[in-house]
């Protein structure tokens, strides 16, 4: 359904393609166990100073708070495990400038009432692809959004594309180098594979013909 806008003859719709036009959005292709080195080299580089960090667990939420303070990069890890008053008091202070980088869950975020995210950071790309279109919500038109994808969240990275109607810009971090080269994602690929499962499908049907 439209939201109307300041202006009395604009429309805002808040459909998956909407918001995807309406919020710059990179990609960067990165195998799971460069990410954490690529995303040290990534903020090195930014401008950006509030940043949220969407993870997939908890676990990691805290261990990639571990290597960047370990790098002198300052970072909060807020999820589950912590208590409500240290969740509140974490938002109050990245609200206020006082910590720039917070990394935590989809569940967490949708409590926390930030009010000044220049970035999210899709560290890792959530399970349900109609996730990651809640995430752009929180920066609609007056931030960024960045994933890192690995070889293992292709599938969802098409998906992604698939549903916002469009292929996601693809870059690479300055001055950062992998240890092996991510697998490329081959754009449109959403509908070649399922195309290419029913070809074996029929392949498979005159196989048993000629027998």
């Amino acid at each position: 359904m439209p939201i109307i806008a300041d202006k009395p003859d604009t429309k805002k719709f808040f459909d998956n393609a909407s918001v995807a036009k309406r919020t710059k959005q990179v990609a960067y292709l990165v195998e799971q166990h460069d990410k954490a080195a690529m995303f040290e080299q990534f903020i090195k580089n930014s401008e950006k100073k509030q940043i949220v960090v969407l993870m997939g667990t908890k676990r990691k939420a805290d261990e990639v708070s571990k290597y960047l303070k370990a790098k002198n990069i300052p970072a909060t890890a807020i999820h589950g495990n912590h208590r409500a008053v240290q969740i509140e008091e974490a938002a109050k202070a990245f609200n206020a400038s006082e910590i720039n980088i917070v990394i935590t869950t989809d569940m967490i975020l949708k409590s926390l009432n930030l009010t000044n995210i220049e970035l999210i950071v899709n560290y890792d790309l959530p399970r349900d692809a109609q996730e990651y279109f809640v995430r752009l919500s929180y920066v609609d038109e007056i931030g960024e959004s960045i994933s890192f994808v690995s070889t293992n969240e292709n599938k969802t990275f098409e998906t992604i594309e698939f549903m916002m109607k469009q292929d996601m810009p693809k870059e690479k971090v300055k001055d950062f180098f992998p240890t092996s080269a991510p697998k490329e994602v081959v754009s449109g690929q959403h509908s070649r594979n399922k195309k290419s499962r029913h070809s074996k499908k029929k392949a498979r049907k005159d196989t048993k013909k000629e027998l």
